[in-house]
Protein backbone atom coordinates (compact mmCIF):
# COMPACT_ATOMS: atom_id res chain seq x y z
CA UNK A 1 0.00 0.00 0.00
CA UNK A 2 1.29 3.62 -0.95
CA UNK A 3 0.15 6.64 0.88
CA UNK A 4 1.38 10.20 1.50
CA UNK A 5 0.65 11.56 4.52
CA UNK A 6 2.44 14.31 6.67
CA UNK A 7 3.20 14.06 10.66
CA UNK A 8 4.94 15.94 12.86
CA UNK A 9 8.65 15.72 13.81
CA UNK A 10 10.53 16.08 16.27
CA UNK A 11 14.08 17.85 15.20
CA UNK A 12 16.52 20.06 14.11
CA UNK A 13 16.84 21.16 10.74
CA UNK A 14 20.55 21.06 8.89
CA UNK A 15 23.13 24.09 9.73
CA UNK A 16 25.40 23.44 6.87
CA UNK A 17 24.73 25.00 3.46
CA UNK A 18 24.60 23.79 0.09
CA UNK A 19 24.21 19.81 1.00
CA UNK A 20 24.12 17.66 -2.47
CA UNK A 21 21.19 15.49 -1.24
CA UNK A 22 18.07 17.68 -0.28
CA UNK A 23 15.43 14.80 0.55
CA UNK A 24 16.06 11.12 1.85
CA UNK A 25 14.02 8.05 2.07
CA UNK A 26 13.98 6.05 5.09
CA UNK A 27 13.22 2.43 5.30
CA UNK A 28 12.03 0.27 8.77
CA UNK A 29 9.64 -0.90 10.73
CA UNK A 30 6.87 -0.16 13.35
CA UNK A 31 7.06 -1.49 16.79
CA UNK A 32 4.57 -4.01 17.89
CA UNK A 33 3.39 -3.52 21.86
CA UNK A 34 5.93 -5.78 23.82
CA UNK A 35 5.57 -8.93 25.15
CA UNK A 36 5.07 -9.73 28.39
CA UNK A 37 8.77 -9.90 30.90
CA UNK A 38 9.13 -13.59 31.22
CA UNK A 39 12.25 -14.50 33.77
CA UNK A 40 14.22 -16.32 30.43
CA UNK A 41 13.92 -13.48 27.72
CA UNK A 42 13.94 -9.91 28.25
CA UNK A 43 11.02 -7.91 27.31
CA UNK A 44 10.04 -7.50 23.82
CA UNK A 45 12.31 -8.65 20.54
CA UNK A 46 14.58 -6.90 18.16
CA UNK A 47 12.02 -8.39 14.81
CA UNK A 48 8.42 -7.18 17.09
CA UNK A 49 7.47 -5.09 13.84
CA UNK A 50 3.81 -5.10 12.50
CA UNK A 51 4.50 -3.17 9.51
CA UNK A 52 7.00 -1.64 7.02
CA UNK A 53 7.47 1.91 6.90
CA UNK A 54 9.05 4.02 4.36
CA UNK A 55 9.13 7.97 5.22
CA UNK A 56 10.56 11.25 2.78
CA UNK A 57 12.18 13.51 4.83
CA UNK A 58 13.50 16.87 3.60
CA UNK A 59 16.19 17.74 4.91
CA UNK A 60 16.02 21.82 5.14
CA UNK A 61 12.41 21.90 7.12
CA UNK A 62 12.72 18.23 8.88
CA UNK A 63 9.01 17.64 7.21
CA UNK A 64 8.56 14.11 7.25
CA UNK A 65 5.62 11.79 5.23
CA UNK A 66 4.72 8.62 5.00
CA UNK A 67 5.08 7.23 1.92
CA UNK A 68 4.57 4.24 1.95
CA UNK A 69 3.25 1.09 3.96
CA UNK A 70 3.79 -2.47 3.35
CA UNK A 71 2.38 -5.94 4.81
CA UNK A 72 3.75 -9.21 4.30
CA UNK A 73 0.61 -11.84 2.83
CA UNK A 74 -0.54 -14.75 4.84
CA UNK A 75 1.58 -17.63 3.34
CA UNK A 76 4.49 -15.91 3.31
CA UNK A 77 5.20 -15.19 7.07
CA UNK A 78 4.72 -17.40 9.92
CA UNK A 79 1.23 -17.33 11.32
CA UNK A 80 2.32 -16.08 15.00
CA UNK A 81 3.88 -13.18 15.90
CA UNK A 82 5.20 -12.63 12.34
CA UNK A 83 8.38 -9.65 11.49
CA UNK A 84 6.55 -7.75 9.47
CA UNK A 85 9.43 -4.53 8.25
CA UNK A 86 11.19 -3.17 6.10
CA UNK A 87 15.15 -4.40 6.32
CA UNK A 88 17.74 -3.07 4.25
CA UNK A 89 17.95 -2.02 0.52
CA UNK A 90 19.51 -1.14 -2.91
CA UNK A 91 18.39 2.13 -4.83
CA UNK A 92 20.46 1.56 -8.05
CA UNK A 93 18.51 4.01 -10.52
CA UNK A 94 14.83 4.20 -10.32
CA UNK A 95 14.64 0.83 -8.80
CA UNK A 96 14.55 0.69 -5.10
CA UNK A 97 15.61 -3.23 -4.06
CA UNK A 98 13.65 -3.56 -0.46
CA UNK A 99 13.88 -6.36 1.59
CA UNK A 100 11.41 -7.61 4.27
CA UNK A 101 11.86 -10.61 6.52
CA UNK A 102 11.03 -13.24 3.77
CA UNK A 103 10.98 -11.44 0.58
CA UNK A 104 12.57 -9.02 -2.04
CA UNK A 105 10.36 -6.65 -3.32
CA UNK A 106 11.49 -4.06 -6.42
CA UNK A 107 9.72 -0.51 -6.22
CA UNK A 108 10.14 1.99 -9.28
CA UNK A 109 10.55 5.43 -7.56
CA UNK A 110 9.64 7.80 -6.89
CA UNK A 111 6.14 6.35 -7.36
CA UNK A 112 6.46 3.58 -4.87
CA UNK A 113 5.04 1.49 -7.22
CA UNK A 114 5.37 -2.28 -6.34
CA UNK A 115 6.62 -4.46 -9.42
CA UNK A 116 8.21 -7.26 -8.42
CA UNK A 117 7.90 -9.17 -4.87
CA UNK A 118 10.15 -12.19 -4.85
CA UNK A 119 9.44 -14.86 -1.96
CA UNK A 120 11.46 -18.40 -1.67
CA UNK A 121 10.58 -21.03 0.67
CA UNK A 122 14.29 -20.25 2.11
CA UNK A 123 14.33 -17.31 3.04
CA UNK A 124 14.22 -16.14 6.51
CA UNK A 125 15.44 -13.37 8.38
CA UNK A 126 16.32 -11.79 4.99
CA UNK A 127 18.53 -8.76 5.20
CA UNK A 128 19.48 -6.92 2.22
CA UNK A 129 19.07 -7.80 -1.06
CA UNK A 130 21.61 -5.83 -4.24
CA UNK A 131 21.00 -6.04 -7.93
CA UNK A 132 24.35 -6.93 -10.69
CA UNK A 133 24.99 -6.31 -13.53
CA UNK A 134 23.85 -9.65 -14.87
CA UNK A 135 20.20 -9.42 -13.92
CA UNK A 136 20.63 -11.27 -10.79
CA UNK A 137 19.88 -10.31 -7.47
CA UNK A 138 22.32 -10.99 -4.29
CA UNK A 139 20.03 -11.67 -1.20
CA UNK A 140 21.38 -12.13 2.17
CA UNK A 141 19.46 -14.65 3.83
CA UNK A 142 20.64 -14.16 7.37
CA UNK A 143 18.62 -16.49 8.81
CA UNK A 144 20.38 -19.44 7.54
CA UNK A 145 23.62 -17.75 7.34
CA UNK A 146 24.01 -17.57 3.72
CA UNK A 147 24.02 -15.46 0.60
CA UNK A 148 21.34 -16.59 -2.57
CA UNK A 149 22.17 -14.97 -6.24
CA UNK A 150 18.52 -15.46 -7.70
CA UNK A 151 16.83 -13.86 -10.79
CA UNK A 152 13.64 -11.51 -11.14
CA UNK A 153 11.69 -14.89 -12.08
CA UNK A 154 12.98 -17.04 -8.47
CA UNK A 155 15.18 -18.90 -10.10
CA UNK A 156 18.70 -19.92 -8.02
CA UNK A 157 21.94 -19.05 -10.01
CA UNK A 158 24.35 -19.29 -7.08
CA UNK A 159 23.82 -20.32 -3.12
CA UNK A 160 26.68 -19.55 -0.96
CA UNK A 161 27.33 -20.74 3.00
CA UNK A 162 29.17 -17.89 4.34
CA UNK A 163 29.78 -19.48 7.77
CA UNK A 164 32.11 -22.53 6.01
CA UNK A 165 33.18 -20.73 2.61
CA UNK A 166 33.09 -23.81 0.50
CA UNK A 167 30.70 -25.92 2.25
CA UNK A 168 27.39 -26.65 1.15
CA UNK A 169 24.53 -24.58 2.50
CA UNK A 170 21.80 -28.04 2.87
CA UNK A 171 22.18 -31.22 4.68
CA UNK A 172 23.68 -29.88 7.91
CA UNK A 173 21.96 -27.23 10.40
CA UNK A 174 19.63 -26.24 7.56
CA UNK A 175 17.36 -28.90 4.78
CA UNK A 176 15.47 -27.75 1.42
CA UNK A 177 12.26 -29.41 2.69
CA UNK A 178 11.65 -26.64 5.68
CA UNK A 179 9.63 -23.51 4.39
CA UNK A 180 11.39 -21.04 6.51
CA UNK A 181 9.29 -18.38 5.55
CA UNK A 182 6.83 -20.05 8.37
CA UNK A 183 9.27 -20.24 11.02
CA UNK A 184 9.90 -17.14 13.01
CA UNK A 185 13.23 -17.52 14.05
CA UNK A 186 16.20 -19.48 12.76
CA UNK A 187 18.41 -17.54 15.92
CA UNK A 188 21.15 -17.72 17.19
CA UNK A 189 22.59 -17.07 13.62
CA UNK A 190 26.21 -18.34 13.77
CA UNK A 191 27.51 -15.83 11.11
CA UNK A 192 24.44 -13.31 10.29
CA UNK A 193 25.36 -11.71 7.08
CA UNK A 194 23.59 -8.74 6.98
CA UNK A 195 24.83 -6.98 3.68
CA UNK A 196 25.95 -7.64 0.26
CA UNK A 197 27.81 -5.19 -1.97
CA UNK A 198 30.07 -5.37 -5.35
CA UNK A 199 33.47 -4.56 -5.68
CA UNK A 200 33.64 -4.73 -9.48
CA UNK A 201 31.47 -7.22 -10.49
CA UNK A 202 33.26 -9.72 -7.26
CA UNK A 203 29.98 -10.53 -4.79
CA UNK A 204 30.74 -9.61 -1.00
CA UNK A 205 28.85 -10.38 2.10
CA UNK A 206 29.62 -8.43 5.48
CA UNK A 207 29.13 -11.36 8.58
CA UNK A 208 27.64 -9.78 11.95
CA UNK A 209 29.22 -12.08 14.31
CA UNK A 210 32.68 -12.09 12.80
CA UNK A 211 33.60 -8.67 12.60
CA UNK A 212 34.10 -8.51 8.65
CA UNK A 213 33.25 -8.75 4.91
CA UNK A 214 34.22 -11.83 2.78
CA UNK A 215 34.70 -12.05 -0.89
CA UNK A 216 32.22 -14.95 -2.04
CA UNK A 217 34.04 -15.84 -5.00
CA UNK A 218 37.30 -16.79 -3.15
CA UNK A 219 37.04 -16.24 0.84
CA UNK A 220 40.84 -15.97 1.49
CA UNK A 221 39.89 -12.14 0.02
CA UNK A 222 38.23 -10.57 3.05
CA UNK A 223 38.18 -7.20 5.36
CA UNK A 224 39.10 -7.45 8.76
CA UNK A 225 36.78 -4.82 10.39
CA UNK A 226 37.15 -6.18 14.53
CA UNK A 227 35.66 -3.33 16.00
CA UNK A 228 32.23 -4.21 16.92
CA UNK A 229 29.49 -5.90 15.04
CA UNK A 230 28.54 -4.95 11.35
CA UNK A 231 25.91 -3.30 9.58
CA UNK A 232 25.95 -1.84 6.33
CA UNK A 233 28.62 -2.51 3.59
CA UNK A 234 27.98 0.72 1.13
CA UNK A 235 30.73 1.13 -1.55
CA UNK A 236 31.61 4.27 -2.56
CA UNK A 237 34.17 4.92 -4.89
CA UNK A 238 37.60 3.15 -4.00
CA UNK A 239 36.15 3.01 -0.21
CA UNK A 240 33.88 0.82 1.18
CA UNK A 241 31.62 2.36 4.67
CA UNK A 242 30.77 -0.24 7.53
CA UNK A 243 28.49 0.70 10.30
CA UNK A 244 29.27 -0.88 13.70
CA UNK A 245 26.08 -1.26 16.07
CA UNK A 246 27.54 0.61 18.94
CA UNK A 247 28.05 3.87 16.56
CA UNK A 248 31.16 3.63 14.66
CA UNK A 249 31.84 4.08 10.62
CA UNK A 250 34.21 1.99 9.17
CA UNK A 251 36.24 2.92 5.78
CA UNK A 252 37.85 0.89 4.01
CA UNK A 253 39.85 0.38 0.62
CA UNK A 254 38.54 -1.59 -1.82
CA UNK A 255 42.05 -2.14 -3.62
CA UNK A 256 44.21 -3.28 -0.40
CA UNK A 257 41.07 -4.45 2.00
CA UNK A 258 42.43 -2.50 4.64
CA UNK A 259 40.64 -0.46 7.08
CA UNK A 260 41.74 3.11 6.71
CA UNK A 261 39.59 4.84 9.01
CA UNK A 262 37.21 4.13 12.11
CA UNK A 263 35.26 7.23 12.69
CA UNK A 264 33.59 7.51 16.09
CA UNK A 265 30.72 9.17 15.95
CA UNK A 266 29.60 9.11 19.78
CA UNK A 267 32.66 11.69 19.80
CA UNK A 268 30.59 14.39 18.13
CA UNK A 269 27.67 14.04 20.84
CA UNK A 270 27.92 15.03 24.74
CA UNK A 271 29.49 12.28 26.90
CA UNK A 272 27.73 8.76 27.59
CA UNK A 273 25.27 9.41 25.13
CA UNK A 274 23.70 6.07 23.96
CA UNK A 275 22.54 6.80 20.29
CA UNK A 276 21.18 3.91 19.47
CA UNK A 277 21.71 0.52 17.25
CA UNK A 278 23.34 1.94 14.48
CA UNK A 279 22.61 0.75 10.98
CA UNK A 280 21.27 2.53 7.56
CA UNK A 281 24.25 5.14 5.71
CA UNK A 282 24.26 7.04 2.81
CA UNK A 283 27.21 9.40 2.08
CA UNK A 284 26.60 13.07 0.77
CA UNK A 285 29.75 14.71 -0.20
CA UNK A 286 31.46 15.40 3.24
CA UNK A 287 28.01 14.86 5.00
CA UNK A 288 27.75 11.49 6.16
CA UNK A 289 23.66 10.22 7.28
CA UNK A 290 23.82 7.40 9.62
CA UNK A 291 20.51 6.04 11.34
CA UNK A 292 19.89 5.28 14.92
CA UNK A 293 17.63 2.49 16.07
CA UNK A 294 16.38 2.96 19.95
CA UNK A 295 17.76 0.35 21.89
CA UNK A 296 15.23 -2.57 23.19
CA UNK A 297 15.19 -5.29 25.28
CA UNK A 298 16.71 -8.49 23.19
CA UNK A 299 16.48 -12.22 23.98
CA UNK A 300 20.13 -12.44 22.55
CA UNK A 301 22.21 -10.59 25.49
CA UNK A 302 25.46 -10.46 23.80
CA UNK A 303 24.22 -8.81 20.88
CA UNK A 304 24.17 -5.35 22.96
CA UNK A 305 26.61 -6.16 25.75
CA UNK A 306 28.15 -2.93 24.36
CA UNK A 307 25.32 -1.03 25.62
CA UNK A 308 26.35 -2.10 29.68
CA UNK A 309 29.67 0.43 28.81
CA UNK A 310 28.54 3.46 31.59
CA UNK A 311 25.58 5.16 28.58
CA UNK A 312 23.54 7.21 30.74
CA UNK A 313 21.67 9.16 27.89
CA UNK A 314 19.44 6.90 25.57
CA UNK A 315 18.37 8.32 22.71
CA UNK A 316 15.13 7.74 20.21
CA UNK A 317 15.27 6.63 16.75
CA UNK A 318 16.43 8.98 14.48
CA UNK A 319 18.78 9.57 11.76
CA UNK A 320 21.75 12.11 11.74
CA UNK A 321 23.92 13.75 9.61
CA UNK A 322 27.71 14.82 10.21
CA UNK A 323 30.35 16.48 8.68
CA UNK A 324 33.28 14.68 8.03
CA UNK A 325 35.55 17.15 7.01
CA UNK A 326 34.84 19.21 10.51
CA UNK A 327 33.87 16.15 12.63
CA UNK A 328 30.27 17.58 14.20
CA UNK A 329 27.05 16.57 14.45
CA UNK A 330 24.93 18.87 11.73
CA UNK A 331 21.26 17.55 12.38
CA UNK A 332 19.22 14.84 14.20
CA UNK A 333 15.74 14.34 13.07
CA UNK A 334 13.40 11.60 15.10
CA UNK A 335 11.36 9.22 13.15
CA UNK A 336 9.08 7.61 15.71
CA UNK A 337 6.20 10.23 16.32
CA UNK A 338 6.04 9.04 12.19
CA UNK A 339 5.35 5.50 12.75
CA UNK A 340 9.22 4.31 12.25
CA UNK A 341 10.33 2.81 15.44
CA UNK A 342 13.92 0.85 13.99
CA UNK A 343 15.92 2.12 10.90
CA UNK A 344 17.11 -0.25 8.33
CA UNK A 345 18.22 1.89 4.88
CA UNK A 346 19.02 5.28 4.29
CA UNK A 347 19.00 6.28 0.66
CA UNK A 348 18.66 9.59 -1.34
CA UNK A 349 15.39 10.98 -2.38
CA UNK A 350 15.19 13.04 -6.21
Amino acid sequence: MTQTASRPASSRPSESPDPLVHQLYVIGGQQRRPRPIRADVMEGDWYEYNEGIALKIDIATARIDVVAEYETPEGARPLENPAILYKSGSLVGDRLYATTQTEVLVYRMPSWELETRLSLPFFNDVHHARPTARGTILVAVTGLDMVAEVTLDGDVVNEWNVLEPGAGVWGGRFSKDVDYRLVPTTKPHLAHPNHVFLIGDEPWATRFHQKDAISLLDPSRRIDIGVERLHDGVVYGDRVYFTSVDGRVVIADTRTLKVVEVINLGSMHEPDTLLGWCRGLLLDGDRLWIGFSRIRPTAFRENVAWVSRGFRRSMATHVACYDLRERRLVSEIKTEDAGLNAVFGIFAAG
